[in-house]
């Protein structure tokens, strides 16, 4: 039978289903601003609290003054690196257009100082003249440095939209800083679920985003600065371009930069003679860049978040397709609370009574 109370009820949770996709809407042209200015917030909040220590009850100078490291400290340097690495990315794009770069003669010198042996290999594979693969390198890198050229002068042309969300993103960074410890424990106990299972969720969202941001996006910046001044040592063109990608490709597990970046480059300076150089790329990729991760990671991430390498890769290959840079903090993000969110339900199913907990494989 169907009571007034069940109906009111019903109502009210269709009142907010509609008023949450209504306010998503409304809000989506700041989704990456609002985004980032979370995560800074959940980042920054230790540092606000050491402010706030110092100065007790002055919440709002320490909002400030946090506000004010974040942005002289991250911000601004982000915003001259990117436009350096734009800039080189442009002049690259601008070479391979004129012919001034030919990665196809460049792979071609690689193939002929390889020794004879590999070379019959190769060949016998149909890679003599390696023109597919030419080809396909030369479209690849042609169109990422394209893409960061229009993406460059599609952002001078909105700029005004930009500054707007950037406005609004150190806006809400601010308040978030200021109103974090009110605002977190009103949204955990506001979710439908149980007390535990919402604290539970929250401690994994926590613990991801800064395990994402200050693990994986410091040891990433660490291993392309590291990059960067390497190529420019020896001399190669773009250097900050190079080492940006290199910072890319180390927030994802399994590839990391050794595979696509510095092994490759030091292959060429090798095949090419340029033996001294080529050694130092070897060295610097091995006993710098690639000790980087192992010695930092655990220092900046403390504990481990419980999600699998592969599903790291996968989930933040796919948060970067569906939502863009954004994606490299949700896709982990979805993961790691897909997997405690079954957890908690296994979980519950085996405390129910008269089921009994299923036994784990015993080893032969």
């Amino acid at each position: 039978m169907i009571t007034r109370a069940r109906v009111e009820a019903g109502g009210l949770i269709l009142f907010l289903v509609l008023i949450t996709v209504a306010l998503g809407l409304v809000v989506s042209s700041f989704f990456g601003a609002l985004l980032w200015a979370a995560l800074a917030a959940m980042v920054f909040q230790p540092l606000f609290q050491r402010l706030l220590a110092r100065s007790p009850g002055r919440r709002n100078i320490a909002a400030a003054s946090t506000l004010l490291i974040i942005t002289f400290a991250v911000v601004i340097p982000a915003l001259v690196i990117s436009s350096l690495v734009v800039d080189q990315a442009a002049g690259v794009y601008e070479h391979i257009r004129t012919g001034e770069i030919n990665f196809a003669s460049y792979f071609q010198k690689v193939h002929d100082a390889l020794p004879n042996r590999l070379q019959g290999l190769l060949d016998r594979y149909g890679f003599d003249s390696l023109d597919r693969a030419q080809a396909q390198i030369t479209q690849a890198i042609s169109r990422s440095a394209s893409l960061l050229a229009s993406r460059a002068l599609s952002i001078g042309a909105n700029a005004a939209s930009f500054l707007l969300a950037f406005g609004v993103g150190l806006y809400v960074t601010y308040f978030l800083l200021r109103d974090g410890e009110q605002i977190g424990p009103a949204i955990v106990r506001a979710l439908p679920l149980q007390a535990a299972a919402a604290e539970r969720l929250a401690e994994k969202f926590v613990a991801v985003v800064r395990a994402t941001i200050k693990g994986s996006g410091v040891v990433a910046l660490v291993q392309g600065l590291l990059g960067a001044i390497t190529f420019w040592i020896v001399g190669l063109p773009a250097a900050l371009l190079w080492g940006m990608l290199m910072a890319i490709a180390a927030l994802l597990p399994a590839i990391g930069p050794a595979a696509i970046i510095w092994a490759p480059v030091a292959t060429y300076l090798l095949a090419t003679g340029a033996i001294w150089q080529g050694v130092l790329v070897v060295v610097s990729g091995v006993l710098l860049i690639g000790l980087a991760d192992n010695i930092l990671r655990p220092i900046l991430v403390g504990k481990d978040t419980g999600i699998p390498d592969w599903l790291v890769l996968v989930t933040t290959l796919g948060g970067i397709n569906l939502v863009g840079l954004s994606g490299i903090v949700i896709g982990p993000l979805a993961g790691a609370l897909f997997i405690t969110g079954w957890q908690m339900l296994t979980e519950q199913r085996e405390e129910q009574p008269g089921r009994a907990p299923v036994a784990p494989p015993v080893d032969e």
